[in-house]
């Protein structure tokens, strides 16, 4: 804190730390005679408000109301939270444990591991969660159909970028080996090159043209694959998904705040802004924390978001996962989840 605002003193420095530390904690205006009363801090409370009101007038503090303790400012709390990016918070065996259960899911798509993820991440963080899914749409470089016990297949897509996907599905009754093999090999030589998209729009129409060509076991061996992954919805991946918004109902202090976190969540999931918080984790290279005014996304909501990119197998940013949280949140703690949730997707992902 001192190579960033050198005109603050040491003892400045702890008094505004312990300020901030307690708002972080009850959401709520800080007094003098709280701040007075920590054992670490031998001044009384006069003392004490003399140094805030020298921090109020430095632009990192401000009185919501006359005669009420001090709240930090945005500029105040992105000082704070700045200096928690190099250390962040431990975690704890629970919350590396809940994180790293994501590695369990297997036969999984991405869009399920990162709802899983989110879920996760939403839960632990008692906040809501966003997950930005990958957008793109990947073409197929390999198609192939593997059979697993208690009548169970397993169909595995490689995408350009090295992404695998697995789907598991009921295997159909009197499925013979060749059917399997004659399905494979249909696909890889009709649908390679294409996205997911192109060959769910052409997979129908060209099993039609070409029944002759493919026997009727290796046809419905197709349609069940392909079916798979539609995930009974029909629809392609998302490209934002939410978790865990009734979270910031505990700290709501007022109807108008309902309205303005409705206002948010409509917002994000507008595709516009979502592509907006992707370009700014892109153009930082890396986490992010938008607090208020930051980002015209939460500018009236006082809330704040911890956002941090994912990478795929030839380690472009291809997602992003985050927590939005009330302006007090425990940025150190949701710091390192996000971090460490992020991390972990990009492993699974390659």
């Amino acid at each position: 804190m001192t190579d960033s605002v050198p005109e603050l003193t040491r003892r400045n420095q702890h008094i505004f730390a312990e300020i901030v530390k307690n708002y972080l904690e009850s959401g709520s205006p800080v007094g003098s005679g709280l701040i007075a009363a920590h054992p670490d801090i031998d001044l009384s409370s006069a003392s004490v408000r003399a140094i805030m009101a020298d921090l109020e007038q430095t632009g990192l503090l401000f009185s919501p109301h006359p005669s009420a303790g001090r709240i930090p400012t945005r500029a105040g709390l992105r000082l704070f939270v700045d200096g928690l990016m190099e250390v962040g918070g431990a975690l704890s065996e629970a919350e590396h444990a809940s994180i790293d259960g994501l590695a369990a899911a297997q036969g999984l798509s991405v869009k399920q591991l990162l709802d899983k993820a989110s879920m996760a991440l939403s839960g632990l963080s008692k906040c809501a969660s966003l997950v930005l899914a990958p957008t793109e749409d990947l073409c197929v470089t390999h198609i192939e159909f593997v059979p697993l016990q208690d009548k169970r297949m397993l169909v595995i897509l490689v995408f350009t970028n090295g992404q695998v996907e697995n789907r598991m599905f009921d295997l159909p009754d009197g499925l013979p080996a060749s059917a399997m093999i004659e399905a494979s090999n249909y696909m890889n030589a009709h649908y390679l090159g294409k996205s997911l998209s192109q060959i769910k729009n052409s997979v129908h129409q060209d099993i039609s043209q070409r029944r002759k060509e493919l026997d009727v076991l290796a046809s419905g061996l197709i349609e069940r694959g392909l079916a798979s992954w539609s995930d009974g919805e029909g629809s392609d991946d998302a490209s934002l998904i939410l978790h865990g918004q009734a979270n910031l109902l505990d700290d709501i202090k007022a109807i108008e705040d309902v309205a303005q976190l409705k206002l948010l969540f409509d917002r994000l999931e507008m595709h516009r802004h979502a592509g907006q918080l992707m370009n700014a984790v892109e153009d930082a290279n890396g986490l992010r924390i938008f607090i208020g005014s930051d980002h015209q996304l939460f500018s009236q909501t006082g809330c704040s978001m911890v956002l941090s990119p994912y990478r795929g197998s030839d380690n472009q940013i291809i997602g992003a996962i985050g927590v939005i949280g009330p302006r007090h949140m425990n940025y150190a703690k949701i710091i390192s989840m996000v971090d460490y949730t992020s991390e972990t997707i990009a492993r699974l992902l390659r």
